[in-house]
């Protein structure tokens, strides 16, 4: 007789539950913190800069890296206000769940618009909290 797969079906289980999981919420004034795209900084008050980070794996389970880009992303907004920034942008690409933002303070529509957001056909992605 063989006995039952529980440890591997929980170690499943366990998995793609986590990989659904997004455990950081949107601060209150984060969200009208604009996020623009890598490159040439905006024309914009330099704020000051902000590291974030979050678990990238659990266990020897690696996260899905578009939610831990996205969770540093909600990280390093819900930083923003605490400058009094409005605008922030990515110094470099996430690395082992962590990553660098330089905030900035662009005034009310002042921040331009990234080229992704000019040209959605451009391979650039941009992410939109969802509520929950």
């Amino acid at each position: 007789m063989r006995a039952p797969a529980l440890p591997s079906l929980a170690a499943t289980v366990l998995a793609l539950s986590v990989s659904a999981c997004t455990w950081v919420n949107m601060a209150p004034g984060a969200q009208a913190v604009r996020v623009v795209s890598p490159g040439s900084a905006p024309s914009c008050e330099k704020r000051g800069e902000v590291a974030v980070a979050v678990k990238h794996n659990v266990a020897f389970y690696e996260r899905n890296a578009l939610r831990v880009r996205e969770e540093l992303e909600t990280l390093a907004r819900n930083e923003a206000p605490g400058l009094q920034a409005d605008t922030i942008q990515p110094l470099a690409e996430p690395s082992q769940g962590q990553q660098r933002f330089a905030a900035y303070r662009c005034g009310s529509g002042a921040a331009p618009a990234s080229p992704a957001a000019q040209n959605p056909a451009s391979g650039s992605a941009q992410t939109y909290p969802i509520g929950g």
